[in-house]
């Protein structure tokens, strides 16, 4: 299992790298990379989990426990994180980092392990993955942001930013699909399959591309408590949450690997967005990206098969 966590690994770190030499090689424009992630976030992400979704096939998944066990413990994990604030002795905007840090996943780099460890059927478990998590964490992140951001918007301000968050559109429009065993458009769904293709390698090298190592290391008490809260402690509730509802070996293995993947580059555009710490962000984005190449193959090692 290890060797082959390690085998899907190594696409991802190949694009990760590739992106931070382009950035400081051939396309050196500052303005190119956050286009590239807002057109990745709004369009291609959007358009994979839609179609993903919509397509999946969920008949011989255990979505309602696969589901329950991850919400479970990334809502568990998000209370114990906020509740241990007074301890970090951070400023307001640098804990909505830390939180994010602690909780977001990389849903690039998910789907494709999942892929590479499992083939179609891992792809089915990413969807299912992505429609319970991406809902869970965006609404816990804006409202974190609400409290804690120096950006706070008003109550009608949070539900905006809820009702026309992306990502929560699409796992929506895609269970709702799923639902009520309606296929997308025949016309409509090569495009919106196409799209998705190239959310994987864009959302990639635009993670290489955010990486800053010198602004990484500024920050060892916020990154090293992100990183325990997401490589240790989110992996160890999500198991715990498991042997509870009695989750099969396959599905075990994926609910713990999406836990414990490091944070997105899209947590870096919120904290910009929303009255976020941006570069505490993006320190923390990566260093758990260089973690995670360690600690993911670790933690699914550790899971019983």
């Amino acid at each position: 299992m290890i060797a082959l966590t390690i085998k899907a690994l190594v696409p991802v770190v190949l694009l990760i790298a590739l992106g931070y030499a382009l950035k400081r090689t051939v396309i050196t424009a500052e303005s190119f990379w956050p286009e590239a992630e807002r057109l990745s976030y709004r369009v291609l992400l959007p358009a994979l989990f839609l179609h993903s979704l919509a397509t999946a096939d969920t008949d011989d998944l255990p979505v309602r426990a696969l589901a329950a066990v991850l919400i479970a413990s990334t809502v568990a994990v998000a209370v114990l994180v906020v509740a241990c604030r007074p301890m970090l002795r951070l400023r307001d905007d640098a804990f909505t980092s830390v939180f994010q840090g602690s909780i977001r996943f990389n849903n690039y780099i998910g789907v494709t392990i999942a892929g590479g460890l499992f083939g179609t059927k891992g792809i089915a478990f990413a969807a299912v993955c992505n429609a319970a998590i991406v809902p869970t964490v965006n609404v816990l992140c804006v409202l974190v942001f609400a409290r804690f951001g120096s950006a706070r918007p008003s109550l009608s301000g949070v539900v905006k930013q809820l009702v026309t968050n992306p990502l929560i559109l699409a796992c929506a429009g895609g269970i709702l699909l799923q639902a009520l065993d309606l296929s997308l458009p025949p016309g409509i769904a090569p495009a919106i399959q196409a799209l998705g293709a190239a959310a994987m390698p864009l959302g990639l090298l635009c993670i290489g591309a955010a990486l800053r190592f010198g602004a990484a290391r500024s920050w060892t008490a916020p990154i090293l408590a992100s990183s325990s809260a997401k490589f240790a402690l989110m992996p160890a509730a999500t198991f715990l949450a498991a042997q509870v509802v009695g989750l099969g070996s396959h599905a075990l293995i994926i609910a713990v690997l999406f836990q414990a993947l490091p944070t997105a580059s899209s947590s870096y555009i919120m904290a910009r967005q929303l009255g976020g710490d941006a570069p505490l962000m993006a320190g923390i984005t990566a260093t758990q990206t260089l973690l995670g190449i360690a600690a993911v193959p670790l933690v699914v090692a550790l899971v019983p098969a």
